[in-house]
C-alpha cells in the first residue's frame, strides 16, 4: 500500500502527545491485497484508527473485536502491553485512512489495556463539515478517554473556502492534509500542506485561519498540550529508555514463540493463526526524543 509517514520527522517528533502519523491510500485493495497486519504488540501508547474509505477488522488481547468504518474511530489503549491485528475486510475495494499514535504520559503509561469505539455525528460550521473524534472543537466533544489534553477532528472545506478554527493558546496543532491543499494562518506565520503532509501551528494562537485550495479539501486537526516528556520509540513500542525497549522486545518474542502463554501482551485471540516477530534491534543505542 501507499503509505506517507508525516510524523515523526527529523525536525519534529511530537505534536502534543501525537507521536506517529501515517496517511495511506487511496488504494485499490483488489490489486494490492489491502491491509494485512497479523497480531503485533504495542506499549506506552494509544492507537487511533480513522478511515476515509473501506473497512478494517480489529482484534486485540483485551478481548475486543470491532469493525471500523469511515467516520468511526477506534482508540486502543496499550498501557503496559497489548497485541492486536488489523485486516481490511473482504468487501473493501478502496482503502484510505490515517493510522495515528498518542504517547501515554508517565503517570498513565501502565494503565489497563482497552478498546474504545465511537461514531461521532458530523456537523456544519460556516460551510465546512466537521467530525470531532477526540477531545473538543467548535463546542462539540468526544466521550473517548485520553490521558492528555488532545484534539482530533476531520474537516472538509469546499474549494476556495476559509474557516476560523478556535483553539487553546497553550496547544500546538498539526493539520494533516488528505485531499487538496490546506493553508493555515496563525500568529507564527503561514504554512501550506498537500496530501500526506502536516501544516504545523505552534502554541500561542487563539485561532487558526484555514484556507482550501482550488479543489475541495479534507484534513485532520491533530492538537494538544506540548507533551513535556521524552520518549524512546522503536518498532511498535513507546518506552523511556533503550533498556526498556530491549525488555519489551524480548517479552514479545517469548509470546510470539509460545502463543498459548499469557504474558505482558495478554492472551492471544483464538482466531489468530500467527503473529509478527519483532525485527532485529539496531546496533546503536536508542536515543530519547521529544
Amino acid at each position: 500500500m501507499t503509505v506517507r509517514r508525516a510524523l515523526p520527522q527529523r525536525s519534529r517528533s511530537l505534536i502534543g502527545a501525537w507521536c506517529f502519523v501515517d496517511h495511506y491510500g487511496p488504494d485499490d485493495v483488489a490489486v494490492t491485497g489491502g491491509m494485512v497486519l497479523p497480531g503485533h504488540p504495542h506499549t506506552g501508547l494509544q492507537t487511533v484508527s480513522w478511515l476515509f474509505a473501506g473497512e478494517l477488522e480489529h482484534r486485540d488481547t483485551s478481548g475486543a473485536h470491532q469493525v471500523v468504518r469511515p467516520g468511526e474511530v477506534n482508540l486502543m489503549t496499550a498501557g503496559s502491553g497489548i497485541a492486536h491485528s488489523e485486516f481490511s475486510t473482504p468487501n473493501t475495494s478502496l482503502l484510505h485512512g490515517a493510522q495515528l499514535w498518542v504517547a501515554l504520559p508517565e503517570s498513565h503509561r501502565n494503565t489497563e489495556r482497552r478498546l474504545d469505539h465511537y461514531a461521532p455525528t458530523p456537523f456544519d460550521v460556516d460551510g465546512a463539515r466537521v467530525n470531532v473524534f477526540l477531545g473538543a472543537l467548535f463546542g462539540t466533544s468526544s466521550p473517548v478517554p485520553t490521558f492528555t489534553a488532545l484534539t482530533g477532528a476531520e474537516v472538509v472545506l469546499p474549494a476556495g473556502a476559509t474557516l476560523e478554527i478556535p483553539v487553546p493558546r497553550t496547544h500546538e496543532h498539526g493539520l494533516l492534509c488528505d485531499t487538496g491543499t490546506v493553508t493555515a494562518e496563525a500568529p507564527g506565520g503561514t504554512v501550506t500542506a498537500t496530501r500526506g503532509e502536516i501544516a504545523f501551528v505552534p502554541t500561542g494562537a487563539d485561532g487558526i485561519r484555514v484556507r482550501a485550495g482550488n479543489v475541495p479539501t479534507r484534513f485532520l486537526v491533530l492538537g494538544g498540550e506540548p507533551f513535556g516528556e521524552q520518549i524512546v520509540m522503536w518498532w511498535n513500542f513507546v518506552g523511556r529508555s533503550h533498556e526498556e525497549i530491549v525488555e519489551f522486545r524480548e517479552e514479545w518474542q517469548r509470546q510470539h514463540a509460545h502463543p498459548t502463554d499469557d504474558g505482558r501482551f495478554g492472551r492471544f485471540p483464538a482466531a489468530w493463526t500467527h503473529t509478527l516477530p519483532a525485527p532485529e534491534l539496531p546496533n546503536v543505542r536508542m536515543r530519547l526524543r521529544g
